[in-house]
């Protein structure tokens, strides 16, 4: 299978969802909305544990008692990366009237964009770090788990970009422009992807790092946004339900199809 392809595939979920502002220019309503983040949610955290947790632990067996290690290490720093990324860089999520990170005289559409761009990154990292462990060989990673993350993030990034179009719409945005913010926020999940693609090549020793990187990237990300998002205000249920529906169905392609 080929690389683009794969790499490509988060992308369009983001891009189809978008497309939503051709169809209804209503708001998503806020059950709706716990829904889809907390879908997002449980998908993020089933691609960690069995797309990149569980195989960082066991390409460090050789490690013996220590062959957690690098998996721990690993999560740390990717949480930190995005603790850095999420104080350092102006964004504004959906559900919020208040901007996080510092002050910015960026208006709200770019700083909706960056919010989503923000998840955006640890997604396309963690498919480029299961392709990066694919191409090694001898990784026991085959290019169909890198194919079913991929598929995994490409059906929940559908609904985020939904979120950003449709509420942009709502305020007037006319319909391509709206589009078009919502698309390019996905844009930076293949160009990540491709970075750790890049960096595996110059440093393949370090795949389990690379691999639990993303993982508390992701992980990161789900604690800190999504999950308290889905809790706000009504239909708090409906997201953990949600939660739940997300997990078990990327932990089913992962097992299926990888």
């Amino acid at each position: 299978m080929d690389i683009l392809p794969i790499v490509a595939i988060p992308f369009l979920g983001t891009a189809i969802g978008a497309a939503a502002v051709f169809f209804t220019r209503e708001r998503v309503s806020s059950r709706v909305e716990n829904a889809l983040l907390g879908f997002a949610a449980g998908v993020m955290v089933a691609a960690s544990v069995w797309s990149l947790i569980i195989p960082a632990i066991d390409l460090s067996e050789s490690l013996g008692r220590m062959s957690w290690m690098p998996a721990a290490v690993g999560i740390v720093l990717g949480m930190l990366f995005l603790l850095a990324l999420d104080s350092l860089v102006p964004h504004l999520h959906p559900t919020s009237t208040t901007a996080e990170g510092p002050r910015s005289k960026l208006g709200r559409r770019p700083m909706l964009m960056l919010a989503v761009t923000l998840h955006n990154i640890p997604e396309g990292m963690a498919v480029g770090a299961v392709v990066a462990g694919a191409l090694a060989g001898d990784s026991g990673i085959t290019m169909a788990a890198a194919g079913a993350l991929a598929l995994g993030m490409a059906v929940q990034n559908i609904p985020e970009g939904a979120i950003i179009s449709l509420p942009l719409r709502a305020d007037g945005t006319s319909r391509r422009r709206a589009f078009g913010y919502g698309a390019l926020s996905g844009i930076v999940e293949p160009i990540s992807a491709l970075v750790m693609i890049a960096l595996y090549s110059y440093i393949s020793p370090l795949l389990p790092y690379l691999l639990a990187f993303s993982a508390g990237a992701m992980l990161y990300v789900v604690v800190e946004e999504l999950i308290p998002e889905t809790q706000r205000g009504k239909h708090s249920d409906t997201g953990t339900i949600a939660f739940a529906v997300g997990f078990v169905v990327m932990m089913i392609l992962d097992v299926a199809l990888g």
